[in-house]
């Protein structure tokens, strides 16, 4: 009877938590939509993407009244702005109207302009522009460059045309490299009006009695946004390459710990920016050549091998051998160039550092108590069978090898030893 009880009491249970799930249901379902605010204030890359892609996968107009991207973007890697872009389209198709809003003295610039244009409304604050959208292949030839800004340059056509935007002054913004001003952006029908900051932007909208949902990137997001960059992939291979070989000659198992760390991290990286063969063997190169400097020891190797890999690494965007299209704007700047020159006199100071140590290391093999055999001096007080001879100026106690006298002032050759004493021939009998 007290199973049966038992039983009893788990089913009634059972059928109230049915029931209550049954009657909870429609409840949920009067819960109001919310709106998405993605923001958007690094670059475009792996990183950034992911956290878009992911914030708009699974978005419904059930549970999403809008969407609004706030940005402050340099720009960054074509690829992944693509990625983007199809996402907002795929949300847009779904019903849901996608936003973009440029706060006030920020930007949406370079890749950002085509993430903003694939929005249905654009709003900007103050002091705010769009713009400067002009591809950069970089290591690319000049069909490869021409073919990038024929690609961008119809996708801004059809973008612009798509959400009823001023064409002549969208693909300005591609041919030209234009640049506007939050006024300029407006009356040139390329933005759709201004805001002095998110909420008001909100409320222009008319979306202030939903409730609203931040988006912002996760560790993992601003990671590989971190790690999307071919100047830090290259620098973390490099250091990751010059610590182990430290390693080599410190003797300790964390240098080298690091060094595979940081040698991992960069190839992440070089995944995440799918980087193109040809940088990655120049880099890889260079690796070989400074783990070379183990055995060479005289600092070339070191300072060749960390040339080549800064060389690869400005090639890690390449398209050759690629499926990355570009980037806007370019990657390579002046400050990438200083930090590259940065890095190889830093790689001047390691070797001329390693060779020190190798060259102390070498000196001690040398230096110890065999070091003294073949050295010649001279014969202080007489060796009958023992006495004193002076070598560089030290004192030290000596035999003959055969027993016989050997007088003051002879010319000897140390040919062995025995505990302290030397034992010695006549440099004439040699």
């Amino acid at each position: 009877m007290d199973r049966l009880r038992i039983v009893s009491l788990v089913l009634i249970v059972a059928v109230i938590f049915v029931l209550v799930g049954s009657i909870a249901t429609p409840v949920s379902a009067t819960t109001p939509p919310s709106v998405v605010v993605i923001h958007l204030d690094q670059q475009i890359n792996q990183g950034s993407a992911s956290m878009i892609t992911s914030a708009l996968s699974g978005l419904t107009p059930a549970n999403t009244k809008a969407v609004i991207i706030e940005m402050d973007t340099p720009g960054g890697i074509l690829q992944n702005m693509l990625q983007i872009v199809n996402a907002i389209n795929n949300t847009e198709t779904a019903g849901i109207p996608v936003y973009a809003y440029i706060p006030a003295g920020e930007m949406g610039a370079s890749a950002g302009t085509y993430v903003a244009m694939a929005t249905d409304y654009i709003g900007m604050g103050s002091g705010s522009y769009i713009g400067a959208a002009l591809p950069s292949v970089e290591g690319g030839s000049a069909s490869q460059q021409a073919s990038a800004e024929m690609q961008m340059e119809a996708l801004m056509e059809s973008m612009a045309f798509d959400h009823n935007r001023n064409v002549s002054a969208a693909l300005s913004m591609v041919i030209n490299d234009t640049s506007y001003t939050e006024s300029q952006a407006v009356s040139n029908g390329v933005a759709n009006g201004y805001s002095l900051n998110l909420t008001t932007f909100i409320k222009s909208q008319g979306l202030q009695s939903f409730p609203v949902n931040n988006v912002t990137p996760s560790f993992y997001d601003s990671f590989i946004s971190f790690l999307s960059n071919q100047f830090v992939i290259g620098v973390l291979i490099i250091l990751g390459a010059i610590a182990i070989l430290v390693d080599f000659y410190h003797g300790s198992v964390l240098l080298s710990v690091v060094g595979v760390i940081l040698i991992a991290m960069g190839l992440v990286g070089a995944e995440a920016i799918e980087a193109s063969i040809i940088g990655i063997v120049f880099i890889l190169v260079g690796v070989v050549l400074i783990f070379l400097e183990m055995k060479i020891g005289h600092g070339f190797a070191l300072i060749a091998g960390v040339i080549i890999a800064v060389v690869g690494t400005f090639l890690l965007g390449s398209p050759q051998y690629s499926s990355n299209p570009g980037y806007s704007p370019s990657p390579v700047t002046s400050g990438s160039v200083v930090s590259a020159i940065i890095v190889v006199i830093l790689a001047i100071a390691a070797a001329l550092y390693l060779r020190k140590i190798a060259l102390s290391i070498k000196a001690k093999k040398t230096t110890g108590s065999e070091a003294i055999i073949d050295k010649k001096g001279v014969v202080r007080i007489d060796i009958d069978p023992v006495g004193w001879i002076s070598i560089e100026g030290v004192q030290w106690k000596a035999r003959s090898i055969d027993g016989s006298k050997i007088g003051s002032g002879k010319m000897v050759q140390v040919m062995g030893r025995e505990g302290l004493t030397l034992i010695v021939v006549p440099v004439t009998d040699l």
